[in-house]
């Protein structure tokens, strides 16, 4: 349990990994503040958590939304001990015919979304007595390359660069960054592209050692880890919640056969 009722923020926290999150967090005694883009998800997110969860609209890629978001958090819970960066989208499309803003929409959620919610968040992180901790949502995309995700690739790539890069740089603040990087998780978004075709979900459990995909509360249980005192010498780490996918050796063997 947590020693105090401590404040965890999570952006995209209405929905998938940042509902499981804020599920955990709150079982372990804290509050939680979401941020989400939509008012209903955030309803319904706060109709299941209870009374110790907070929603703020947000829109991770518009600077003053983020920021009068985390102005709400300084004036209401004047505190800060978590941030967890979990809002994503998705928009696979081929390379070559791929529009800029195609490319943008992607990379601005889950890279420039993070660093504003980052940037944002640091006043409250830095003065907490006990430090603070930040946790971002990079995935083994951010390892292994991926047909027409050019724009996914890319901003989970940077973002474990980012997180090195906050890592060392407010490492002297009391604030520790890491990130966790998850294989194929069965959230809704994940539900939705395999109904349109856009992943097939036999194809990579045959590529993932444990050969199946994650529960949200299996990643969920890495991101709070890192949040927490238990953590409190880990910095600038990437911990991969994948079944061993990004180490698995065994890619083109049929499932089941060790020849």
């Amino acid at each position: 349990m947590l020693t105090t009722s401590k404040v965890m923020v999570i952006t995209g926290g209405a929905a998938g990994l940042g509902l499981a999150t804020a599920e955990l967090w709150m079982r372990m005694g804290g509050r939680v503040v979401l941020l989400d883009i939509d008012d209903n998800i955030i309803d319904a997110a706060l109709a299941q958590l209870g009374s110790d969860a907070r929603g703020v609209v947000t829109d991770v890629t518009d600077t003053e939304s983020v920021n009068a978001a985390f102005a709400s958090i300084a004036s209401v819970e004047q505190r800060l001990d978590a941030l967890v960066c979990c809002a994503g989208n998705s928009l696979p499309v081929p390379t070559a015919t791929m529009t800029d803003d195609e490319f943008a929409v992607v990379t601005d959620v889950h890279l420039s979304g993070t660093m504003r919610a980052c940037r944002a968040a640091y006043p409250l992180l830095e003065r907490n007595p006990t430090g603070g901790s930040i946790v971002t949502l990079s995935s083994v995309a951010g390892r292994l390359g991926m047909p027409q995700r050019a724009s996914y690739n890319s901003a989970k790539h940077a973002l474990i660069g980012l997180t090195k890069s906050l890592a060392v740089e407010w490492a002297p603040d009391g604030i520790r960054t890491n990130a966790v990087a998850p294989g194929y998780v069965w959230t809704a978004l994940n539900h939705k592209l395999e109904n349109q075709g856009l992943i097939n979900a036999a194809a990579i459990t045959e590529r993932v050692p444990m050969h199946r995909w994650g529960e949200p509360a299996e990643v969920a249980h890495a991101i709070v880890f890192l949040s927490t005192s238990w953590a409190s010498y880990i910095n600038g780490h990437t911990l991969y919640v994948d079944g061993g996918m990004t180490v698995g050796g065994d890619w083109y063997r049929t499932q089941g056969k060790h020849d």
